[in-house]
C-alpha cells in the first residue's frame, strides 16, 4: 500500500518549535542533505536493534516518520512479512515520503498525531520513533499512547540526539546562523538536540507503563563528500529557513556559504569525517 490517509482535525505542534512547518522545499533538502549525515546510519542501527529484540514482528507502527528514511530501513531489515504503518503529523513530509518511498511493499503512510494515535489498543508488536519524540509537546501523553497501541510484550524503540556540545557540527550550525542576526536569531536546532538527559527520559518511559527501559549511548562518524551539502541541510532542511526568510535580513545562500567554510575548517578537506552522538532506548510493555 502506498496511499496517504489524512486524519483531521490535527493537534498542532507548538509553533515556537517550528516542528509542524516542514513545508515547501524543506522535505527534499532534509532528505537529500541531512538524510545521509544524520539519519541513514541511525535508521539502520535502530532497525537492526528492533529485529534483534523482536524477531518476526508482524505489525510495526512508526511515529514521526518524516520523509520515510527510517521507514525504508525498517522495511529492508524486518522483511516483507512485516506490515509497517508510517505516520507523521506533517503532511508535506508524508507527501515526500510517498513520492520517494511509496512503492515499498506492506508499507502505508498515514497522517497522525503522536499524542492521539488513531489506532486500537494492543494493535502493534513494535512502535518505533527515529528522532521524533523531541518535537512532541506532551511527551508523557505520546509515550502513553505508544504503550496503549502496543500489545503486551510489545517493543518500544526510539532514539534521540545527544546535546549540541556532543554533536559539534549541529552546534556550529546553530552558532553560525545566529551570528548573522543582531537579536533573537533563529534557533530551531535547540529542539532536536535538546532532549538528551537519560534519567528524565527514563522517568517518562517508565511513567507511561513500560518496564525497565534500556539506554545505549551510540557514537558514530559519518563520511560526507563535501561541506556545502552539510551546510545546506542545516540551513535549508528544517523550519529554521522559514524564520530566516521571514526576517529578510540575510540571503540564506550567504549563510550556507559561511557555514560550509566553518565546517570545512573544523573537519578538514573532503571527504569530511563528522562525529555524532545519539541515545537509543528500548523498552517493553509488560
Amino acid at each position: 500500500m502506498n496511499e496517504l490517509s489524512q486524519i483531521t482535525p490535527q493537534t498542532t505542534v507548538n509553533s515556537d518549535t517550528g516542528a509542524a512547518r516542514f513545508v515547501g522545499s524543506i522535505p527534499e533538502v532534509y532528505d537529500t542533505h541531512l538524510g545521509p549525515l544524520l539519519f541513514q546510519f541511525s535508521a539502520a542501527d535502530l532497525a537492526k536493534r528492533i529485529d534483534n529484540a523482536m524477531p518476526g514482528a508482524k505489525k510495526v507502527l512508526e511515529i514521526a516518520c518524516g520523509t520515510g528514511i527510517a521507514t525504508e530501513y525498517l522495511w529492508q531489515t524486518l522483511g516483507e512479512n512485516a506490515e509497517i504503518v508510517a505516520t507523521d503529523l506533517n503532511e508535506a513530509m508524508l507527501n515526500y515520503a510517498v513520492s520517494k518511498r511509496g512503492a515499498l511493499k506492506n508499507v502505508s503512510y498515514r497522517q497522525a498525531d503522536g499524542q492521539a494515535l488513531p489506532f486500537e489498543d494492543g494493535s502493534f508488536d513494535v512502535v518505533a520513533c527515529q528522532f521524533g519524540i523531541m518535537f512532541i509537546p506532551d511527551k508523557a501523553l505520546a509515550l502513553a499512547e505508544m504503550a496503549r497501541v502496543l500489545r503486551p510484550g510489545g517493543l518500544l524503540a526510539f532514539n534521540v540526539w545527544g546535546s549540541l556540545e556532543q554533536n559539534k557540527v549541529a552546534g556550529l550550525a546553530r552558532q553560525t546562523i545566529a551570528d548573522f542576526f543582531k537579536s533573537d536569531p533563529p534557533d530551531f536546532l535547540t529542539v532536536p538536540f535538546g532532549f538528551y538527559e537519560i534519567e528524565p527520559i527514563r522517568t517518562l518511559v517508565k511513567g507511561a507503563g513500560f518496564s525497565a527501559p534500556d539506554f545505549d549511548l551510540v557514537s558514530e562518524t559519518i563520511e560526507r563528500p563535501d561541506a556545502i551539502g552539510i551546510a545546506r541541510g542545516f540551513v535549508e532542511g528544517n523550519p529554521g529557513i522559514l524564520q530566516i526568510r521571514e526576517r529578510g535580513e540575510v540571503d540564506p545562500e550567504t549563510i550556507v556559504t559561511a557555514l560550509a567554510a566553518e565546517i570545512e575548517a573544523l573537519y578538514g578537506p573532503a571527504p569530511l569525517q563528522v562525529p555524532l552522538q545519539e541515545i537509543v532506548c528500548l523498552a517493553r510493555k509488560p
